[in-house]
């Protein structure tokens, strides 16, 4: 889609390079996320984390298990967005990065 919007992006391969701890607590500051709301539904399950779990047990498992973690979340440096669904990513290319979607 950013391709079809003419907009200049680094496609980050999230098992080849997945984020760091400080990466991945910067960018659930900006999506305005605790650690369980970014969690993959039936993988957190699969991998027997609940309620319960905290933050930072969860945190530690999705620097370790980056397929945890939902996805594709765009980022521009200062604004964040867990593009789910994916027409959500218009709305942040014309606000956030300045280019028109239309």
């Amino acid at each position: 889609m950013l391709d079809e919007l003419g907009v200049p992006y680094r496609y980050r391969e999230y098992r080849d390079e997945p984020l760091t701890a400080a990466e991945l607590t910067r960018t659930l500051e900006l999506l305005g996320l605790e650690p369980h709301e970014l969690l993959r539904p039936r993988e957190s399950k699969e991998a027997g984390f609940g309620p319960e779990t905290g933050a930072q047990e969860l945190l530690k498992a999705m620097v370790e298990q980056p397929t945890l973690i939902q996805r594709p979340i765009f980022t521009n440096g200062e604004r964040a967005l867990l593009a789910r669904p994916a027409d959500t990513l218009r709305g942040f290319v014309a606000e956030f990065l300045g280019h028109e979607t239309d």
